[in-house]
């Protein structure tokens, strides 16, 4: 453990030297700009709260978001988790396009979907929708499709022996087996969901990130503080309730 400390160590030092090719730290620049964005930080912490009244439209609608979202999502990612899995596929050929396929939805930044969406559909919630169940279906199927690679097989040993069809055994006995695991990385995608909605309006896919963008663009960093501040209670409140759920679930 000490060898592998220290070459993580060292790694992290040489990433800092630019003589190397590490990344350049400009030291002396932070120095002398970092009053700028100290002063921006006292203006957030000052919070304007006349701006509430805007804000909750749009706030409504990212929770709009981030609720569809999870739920196509959670419904894709049912099938799609059973096909990359190797207890529930056998088949190597298909369930290494599965998985090559979500490796490349994976790839993709969410801010890029959003603005090709955008681009392609409007302005409005629908780019947003589908970049949450594009980043979504993402995670949840590797998470979920691990969780029944590293799980136990036998039941499906028995089934196979029983003669059930590799359909037969993945409905009766490996999804009954998957649901806490799917049921929980569902709720923690939707806790993702609230903050990523919050960004993917900066480029007009919806949600309160435009009004975020407008503050920002007229430099309200006080009414910017007071949705902020907005955006954290609904994520404690969210992630409060999930937990709650999820202890329900084991």
């Amino acid at each position: 453990m000490a060898g592998i400390a220290a070459a993580l160590a060292a790694f992290t030092i040489l990433t800092t030297i630019p003589a190397i090719g590490g990344v350049e730290l400009d030291f002396a620049s932070i120095a002398r700009n970092w009053t700028n964005g100290a002063d921006r930080i006292v203006q957030m912490l000052t919070p304007d709260w006349s701006i509430l009244p805007r804000t909750w439209q749009p706030l409504l609608e990212t929770l709009e978001m981030a609720l569809v979202g999870a739920a196509i999502s959670a419904v894709l990612a049912v099938p799609l988790s059973l096909w990359a899995a190797r207890p529930t596929n056998p088949n190597g050929v298909t369930r290494r396009a599965v998985r090559f396929v979500l490796n490349v939805v994976r790839a993709v930044p969410d801010l890029v979907y959003a603005t090709v969406l955008v681009a392609m559909v409007g302005v409005g919630t629908l780019p947003g929708i589908i970049t949450l169940v594009l980043f979504d279906i993402g995670i949840v199927v590797k998470l979920v499709s691990e969780a029944i690679d590293s799980a136990d097989a036998h039941y499906m040993e028995a089934g196979r022996a029983a003669g059930g069809t590799q359909t037969q055994i993945n409905r009766a006995t490996a999804l009954p087996q998957s649901w806490p695991a799917i049921a929980s990385q569902v709720l923690y995608s939707l806790e993702l969901n609230v903050r990523i909605s919050a960004i993917l309006g900066l480029v007009g896919a919806g949600g309160i990130g435009r009004l975020i963008d407008e503050m920002r663009g007229f430099y309200r960093y006080d009414a910017l503080g007071t949705i902020v501040l907005e955006i954290l209670v609904v994520v404690i409140a969210i992630e409060i309730a999930s937990n709650l759920l999820r202890k329900r679930l084991r």
